[in-house]
C-alpha cells in the first residue's frame, strides 16, 4: 500500500483503495487526488496482491483502475473474479495516450490528465459500498442492440465501455461486467441515442 500525501490540502480525497498496475500510475494519480493505491506490479496478480485486494474491499473498498490495452483488460477481469465487490474505473485510449515523448505510443494510466483522473475516480467513488441492483441485460439485449453479432459490435462494445468505463471486452466478457455493476438497458440505450452514425440501436 503506497500513501500519497502530496497536496492534501489542495485536492479531493478518494475514501476508496485504488488497484494501478506500477509506481508510475501511483505518481500520475498523486496530481489528481489523495488516495493510497495498491500496484500489482504489471500485468502479474499473485496470491498475495488479491488477499491484500481483498481485504482493501472489506475495510474501505476498492476502485480498480488499469491500463487501456490487453494487459489492463485481463487485470480487471482477474480482480473481478477474484473480489467481486470492487468498483470498476477506466480510461479510454484517447485519455490514456501520451501527447508527447512517446515513440511507442503506449497506453497507460501514467498518461492520462489529471482532470480526467480526478473526474473517473470521484466518480467512482462515490459508487463504492452501495448495492448493486440486478441487472436486467441479457446475451438477447446485446444482439437486438448490435453489440453481438453484428460488422459493427465490437466498435459499439468500444463506445459503449469508454461512456461506461467498463474498458473494452469481448462480448462475452462484456456482459459479465455489465452485470456484475448492476447496469441496465436503460444505461445502455442511453449510450446508444447518440451512437455511431446516428443510430438507436
Amino acid at each position: 500500500m503506497t500513501k500519497l500525501s502530496v497536496q492534501e490540502n489542495a485536492l479531493p480525497t478518494v475514501r476508496a483503495m485504488v488497484v494501478v498496475e506500477g509506481w508510475a500510475d501511483t505518481q500520475r494519480l498523486a496530481l489528481a487526488v489523495n488516495c493510497d493505491t495498491i500496484e500489482t506490479g504489471g500485468s502479474a496478480l499473485g496470491k498475495e496482491t488479491i488477499e491484500r485486494i481483498r481485504l482493501a474491499a472489506e475495510r474501505r473498498g476498492v476502485i480498480v483502475l488499469t491500463d487501456p490495452d490487453f494487459n489492463g483488460n485481463r487485470l480487471r477481469q482477474l480482480i473481478l473474479a477474484a473480489v467481486p465487490t470492487v468498483v470498476m474505473a477506466s480510461i479510454s485510449r484517447d485519455q490514456g495516450r501520451a501527447e508527447r515523448d512517446n515513440p511507442h505510443q503506449s497506453l497507460g494510466v501514467e498518461h492520462a490528465s489529471p482532470n480526467d483522473l480526478r473526474s473517473i475516480l470521484l466518480e467512482a467513488d462515490q459508487r463504492v459500498g452501495q448495492a448493486v441492483p440486478p441487472s436486467d441485460i441479457d446475451q438477447a439485449f446485446l444482439l437486438t442492440n448490435g453489440l453481438l453479432g453484428s460488422g459493427q459490435a465490437k466498435e459499439r462494445r468500444q463506445l459503449v465501455g469508454d461512456r461506461l468505463s467498463l474498458g473494452y471486452a469481448n462480448g462475452k466478457q462484456f456482459l459479465k461486467r455489465l452485470r456484475a455493476l448492476g447496469f441496465q438497458q436503460n444505461d445502455i440505450l442511453q449510450v446508444l441515442k447518440g451512437g455511431q452514425d446516428g443510430q438507436d440501436n
